[in-house]
């Protein structure tokens, strides 16, 4: 008698917890910037260092106005690109940095940010979190169809 293994919603997430992002993870914000970051070999830190590759901070201009830079030389400000007079796409260009990074296990790429407690820091791991949870499911569900397990309809 042959016996038809199925694949259940339990099943995925049991094996996308193993990979860092279940439904347990995305339930802790720790553990999924956690798992995020590792994933990518990135390190976001709010000490400032010349060997980070990419810089967020805020800054004030002379007549009083906030600013946030987002670059990847502190020593070469470019107005035009890495200025920004609101805080709102940050998240957007932290998520594509960490996104495309170049560290690796043992040399994480660095990333500088002036306060770690930022909004724009959780939408990019949330979002980052999201992509690799489809990503990773997947693949889980392409894995166990490979084993023999079959949908449902």
């Amino acid at each position: 008698m042959n016996k038809t293994k199925y694949i259940t919603e339990e099943l995925i997430n049991k094996r996308l917890e193993a990979k860092g992002f279940g439904e347990k993870q995305q339930q802790d914000e720790d553990a999924a910037r956690q798992n995020v970051l590792n994933h990518y070999s990135v390190e976001l830190t709010d000490q400032w260092t010349e060997r980070a590759e990419y810089y967020i901070y805020e800054e004030s201009t002379s007549d009083g106005y906030t600013v946030y830079i987002a670059t990847d030389d502190a020593s070469s400000i470019s107005v035009c690109e890495n200025v920004h007079s609101y805080d709102h796409d940050l998240g957007d260009k932290l998520e594509e940095q960490i996104k495309y990074s170049s560290g690796d296990e043992n040399y994480p790429e660095i990333i500088y940010v002036d306060d770690l407690y930022q909004d724009f820091i959780d939408q990019a791991i949330d979002n980052l979190f999201i992509y690799l949870s489809e990503k990773f499911e997947e693949e889980v569900i392409n894995e166990l169809m490979h084993k023999g397990y079959v949908q449902r309809d």
